[in-house]
């Protein structure tokens, strides 16, 4: 696994996704542009062309509304994530997410213990603070990332199926994340993807059109935008 994560750089791809709260059910087709360590970039369709775009790198978070020509920036944080790109997770965090790495403080360092669940061998890593994370592994392939909460609550869970073979790397086209303090959860079904393209700086930069409106989403409160379709 530690191979295969480090021949993974980027990720080029159409998904469906599909979203719910609880009382919110969104179902969209996607353009996603991830880079490791932090970059990615969302493009949210509509029956009428581009919603909404989501870009983040780093810190730096841009979102761009093109039926109202606004340019929204903020800081790429785990709560702007979540209100505009449905992650709740920064942007590190969620580039891990969308390519099923397995983070890096679990291949430096042995499991504290290893059980069986179902056919997933599980290996389990304490963080610090008290919290703990689990690997699920199925067909020599990672199957669930979880992360539990030092009191033993799930903070999230995510599930990867559809392994195929891209140019030799094996690629999950399946992602299901679940986040119970939250309540939601997100699920990505990968169509066509590439991995490892050359990818530009200015894919993660958007710049505003002509007599754009500019907005500090720090400033102000802006709707979600629904995507059914």
């Amino acid at each position: 696994m530690a191979e295969r994560d480090r021949a993974l750089a980027s990720l080029q791809t159409s998904a469906v996704m599909e979203y719910s709260n609880g009382t919110d059910h969104v179902k969209a087709r996607e353009e996603i542009i991830v880079r490791r360590p932090g970059s990615l970039r969302v493009e949210a369709m509509s029956p009428f062309g581009v919603a909404l775009i989501v870009a983040a790198q780093d810190a730096r978070l841009q979102i761009f509304e093109p039926s109202k020509n606004t340019l929204m920036r903020g800081t790429a944080d785990a709560a702007t994530l979540a209100r505009f790109a449905r992650i709740p997770m920064a942007p590190r965090d969620a580039v891990g997410l969308l390519m099923g790495i397995v983070p890096e403080a679990q291949t430096t360092s042995p499991p504290d213990s290893v059980a069986t669940e179902g056919d997933m061998t599980v290996l389990a890593y304490a963080e610090p603070g008290g919290s703990r994370r689990e690997l699920g592994f199925q067909n020599g392939q990672l199957a669930m990332v979880r992360k539990l909460t030092p009191n033993g609550a799930v903070d999230f869970e995510i599930r990867y199926a559809d392994y195929r073979d891209i140019g030799g790397v094996m690629f999950a086209y399946k992602v299901d994340a679940d986040f119970p303090p939250a309540e939601t959860r997100v699920s990505f079904s990968y169509k066509r993807p590439i991995v490892n393209g050359k990818i530009a700086d200015s894919v993660f930069t958007l710049t505003p059109a002509p007599g754009a409106k500019e907005v500090d989403i720090g400033m102000t409160r802006v709707r979600r935008i629904p995507l059914d379709g």
